[in-house]
């Protein structure tokens, strides 16, 4: 139980078991279908890259607040650019996502800033260059194949969309779990002054995960756009919320060191399944936040350290005298 407890990546998964059940019994037969399921992985594909670009930063201390608008300019990018070819589209959308990593994380470590006020001021220009680059105007993609290919559900449950935000969650796990590239990461997140002093390039850590940030950002907002044949300026400006939720809830520690892809892989399908399973059985709007709002109080309940600290005494004092 300990174990359990203490291990972060683990939460969302126990959440998700205990939020399906919930549902199950509100909702019976109606929440269970396959257009339900779907539903849920379209949503990860949609929260999935924003919420790992945005978990990778808070794992090495720092809040990368920009990906929203990285995620809404590179859809624009990507429906201007992709008519002819939409892997043209969505490689020019990435190397915007690379370039607007790679200028904010060197802004942060050489001038010494904090993460929140310049990618508050990234999130700013690059919806400002969204506005000019559209006109303020929604633009329409017509490829409609294209979007038709990669929403299209195979098996009645997946599409191509999803299976991409997958990847990149498994390429970001092998990158944390099975590489030096990705222990540095976490030394960095937990002491950055220890980790400089064994050796660890902190600053080019910092500004590596602020371009993967800006990448995975824009692949999701390319591949959405594509999704909804169109792009605007200001259709992804509420994705932010949820997606430092579905972080957090996923493990990830504000104080930076701690957290994996596949912690914040289970924090989206709790926002996904909560939000979709409430949908189905038909609550109002606003009961959405009101939940979401309990899992992150009852997740900051478990990773606070003091319910496992609570739940040894009690062992010691009961348990421990009994035997």
């Amino acid at each position: 139980m300990d174990k359990i407890l203490k291990n972060r990546a683990a939460h969302p998964f126990i959440l998700l078991v205990f939020i399906i059940i919930l549902i199950g019994i509100l909702g019976g037969e109606r929440v269970f279908t396959a257009s339900t399921l779907f539903s849920v992985f379209q949503q990860f594909a949609t929260l999935g890259p924003v919420s790992l670009a945005l978990g990778m930063t808070m794992i090495v201390r720092h809040f990368d607040i920009s990906v929203a608008g990285v995620m809404g300019l590179a859809g624009c990018v990507a429906v201007l650019l992709g008519a002819e070819s939409p892997l043209f589209g969505i490689a020019a959308a990435m190397c915007l996502g690379l370039v607007s990593g790679a200028v904010q994380g060197t802004i942060i470590v050489k001038l010494k800033l904090s993460s929140i006020g310049v990618t508050l001021g990234g999130l700013l220009t690059l919806i400002g260059l969204a506005y000019v680059l559209t006109g303020n105007q929604e633009l329409g993609y017509a490829r409609f194949d294209i979007s038709a290919y990669i929403d299209k559900p195979h098996s009645d449950f997946v599409s191509i969309r999803f299976l991409s935000a997958l990847f990149i969650f498994f390429i970001a796990s092998i990158l944390i779990s099975w590489t030096r590239y990705g222990r540095d990461i976490l030394a960095s997140g937990s002491n950055p002054k220890a980790a400089s002093i064994a050796g660890v390039r902190v600053e080019a850590i910092v500004i590596g995960i602020f371009i993967i940030s800006g990448v995975f950002s824009a692949l999701g907002g390319a591949l959405l756009s594509y999704s909804l044949a169109a792009a605007s300026p200001v259709a992804l400006s509420n994705i932010l919320v949820p997606a430092a939720a579905a972080a957090i809830i996923g493990g990830v520690s504000l104080g930076g060191g701690n957290g994996h892809p596949i912690g914040i892989a289970g924090g989206v399908l709790v926002i996904c399944v909560l939000q979709s399973g409430l949908t189905a059985i038909g609550v109002e709007p606003f009961v959405h936040d009101i939940a979401m709002g309990g899992v992150l109080l009852l997740v900051g309940i478990l990773n606070g350290g003091d319910l496992v600290r609570r739940i040894n005494d009690f062992k010691r004092k009961f348990i421990g005298v009994s035997q």
